[in-house]
């Protein structure tokens, strides 16, 4: 029965990622919780009289890509992909999106011309 159980010690190519240390997973764990924490800020303690609802949504949109750029190139090892992969996944996102937007304001056009 041990004997079905064999580990190799063959390199399965993690060495590709040597530059994801301890200390650069506590860097961005601590850029994310920042980043976070400025919005709880944001969100509770700023009141709506001195930062308006449009300002704020911008705000939090913008924060939350950068913590889903983070997440994505580091945990994600998308930081250390080729340039060809990194450009496909970042451009079908960009189609993803732009398509989501076109339909929600699609959706809001013919929501009015419904209602009238």
């Amino acid at each position: 029965m041990a004997s079905e159980h064999i580990h190799t010690t063959e390199d399965h190519g993690h060495g590709d990622h040597a530059g994801m240390t301890k200390k650069k997973i506590w860097t961005v764990f601590f850029y994310l919780l920042a980043i976070t924490a400025v919005e709880f800020i944001i969100a509770l303690a700023v009141p709506e009289s001195i930062m308006g609802r449009g300002v704020r949504n911008f705000i939090y949109i913008a924060l939350t890509l950068l913590k889903a750029f983070y997440i994505v190139a580091y945990f994600m090892h998308l930081r250390f992909e080729k340039y060809g992969l990194i450009t496909s996944i970042v451009l079908s996102l960009i189609f993803i999106v732009y398509f989501i937007v076109l339909m929600l304001n699609e959706g809001a056009y013919l929501n009015i011309m419904m209602n009238e």
